[in-house]
This record gives C-alpha cells, sequence and structure tokens, in this order.
C-alpha cells in the first residue's frame, strides 16, 4: 500500500514540475514576442539582440539560484543563526547584489551597441510592463478561482 502512494506522489509531484517548466516556457515566449513587439526589432537586430539578451538572462536566473539557495532559506532561520554566520551571510548577500549590478551594467553597454540607447531605454520600459501585466493576469487568475 505504501509503495502505491509513494508512486502516486511521485506522479503528482512529476506532472506539477512539468506543469511550471511548462508555464516557464509559455511565460518566455510570452515575454519574447512581447519584448520584439515593443521595440519594432529588425530581422537583423533581432537576430544579434536576442544571442546577447538570452546570455544574460540565463546569468541572472543563475544569480538568482545562487541568492535563493544559499541566502534565502537561512534567513528564515536567521534566529538560530550566530552573529558571525550572520555577518557571513550578509557579507554574501552584498556579494551577490553587487554581481547582480555589475551584470545589469555589463548588459546595458553590451546591448546599447546591438540596438539603438532609445531602444535600450524601451527594453527597460518593457520588461517592466510585461511584469505588470503578468502580475495583473496572475492576480486575475488567482481571484477568479
Amino acid at each position: 500500500m505504501n509503495k502505491y502512494i509513494v508512486i502516486i506522489f511521485l506522479f503528482v509531484t512529476t506532472l506539477s514540475f512539468g506543469q511550471r517548466n511548462q508555464d516557464w516556457e509559455k511565460i518566455n515566449s510570452l515575454k519574447v514576442a512581447f519584448i520584439t513587439e515593443k521595440l519594432s526589432l529588425s530581422s537583423k537586430e533581432a537576430q544579434e539582440f536576442w544571442p546577447v539578451y538570452n546570455e544574460y538572462q540565463e546569468k541572472r536566473n543563475a544569480l538568482r539560484k545562487k541568492s535563493h539557495n544559499q541566502i534565502r532559506g537561512k534567513i528564515k532561520d536567521s534566529n538560530t543563526l550566530t552573529e558571525k554566520e550572520a555577518e557571513n551571510l550578509l557579507a554574501l548577500h552584498i556579494q551577490i547584489e553587487e554581481e547582480e549590478e555589475a551584470l545589469d551594467s555589463s548588459f546595458l553597454k553590451k546591448v546599447s551597441k546591438v540596438i539603438t540607447a532609445k531602444k535600450t531605454l524601451l527594453l527597460l520600459r518593457s520588461e517592466e510592463e510585461f511584469k505588470r501585466q503578468l502580475m495583473k493576469q496572475y492576480r486575475q487568475n488567482k481571484g477568479g478561482r
């Protein structure tokens, strides 16, 4: 009986994880379409822009994952940390923040050589607009349940 429960649990967990991956893929596809439309990228610009943007996103996601794995969980248990552990955690947090800032700066310099400065600013605005729309959609869907 326990064996069946474990198998069912693993099956449901796998389905849930697979759904989450599909959701992220769908969101990323929508984001690509949204940004392409907002920036009015020519085919030449798109060909040069997307590899730079995708590399940036991969590095950004890696930093977020690093932050989540090494910091977020430990902050929840901050009451049990020694002062030295808290200092080390804070230093790591600052280091990751600095890495993110350097990554953002490097990306903006690199991407503004591929697309115009005006389109680079439009990219920043478009990313924020996409996030707002995504959150709005999420709230509507969550409220409708």
